[in-house]
């Protein structure tokens, strides 16, 4: 046990050795045997700072304040989650379906004017494998 150590302890937990750490219990009483003069003045200050911690009472809440507490408190309303889940799902579930109109008029008008280009050219519709339109064996 340094002297800064056994300072800390003291400032940290106080005079009473109880409330120091288990496992620096032991080397702290000893060090203070050890070092009397030191330790007495670090242990009378800390003993007076003790005594004003000890001295100071905090009256429990008076039922006037637990009054005011419960006044102030806001009413729960289970419910009204519930509700909102159940709307959400059916707005994503509308928004959904308008999609799927949307598109599907979109096609049906393509298709029903005609205006839709061909995807393909007939050279791409075939593979090596069905057969080339052009033969590169003579290469």
């Amino acid at each position: 046990m340094t002297p800064e150590r056994f300072h800390q302890i003291v400032q940290a937990y106080g005079a009473d050795p109880r409330r120091w750490p288990q496992h620096e219990r032991a080397a702290g009483e000893a060090w203070a045997r050890a070092h009397r003069t030191e330790a007495d003045s670090w242990l009378a200050q800390a003993a007076g700072i003790d005594a004003l911690l000890a001295a100071d009472k905090v009256e429990p809440p008076g039922a006037a304040l637990q009054q005011r507490i419960i006044a102030g408190a806001p009413l729960r309303q289970p419910a009204a989650p519930r509700r909102r889940l159940w709307w959400s799902g059916a707005a994503v579930a509308g928004v959904g379906l308008l999609g799927g109109v949307a598109g599907a008029l979109a096609v049906s008008f393509f298709v029903l004017t005609g205006s839709v280009p061909p995807a393909h050219e007939s050279s791409y519709l075939t593979s090596s494998f069905g057969g080339a339109s052009a033969d590169w064996s003579d290469e």
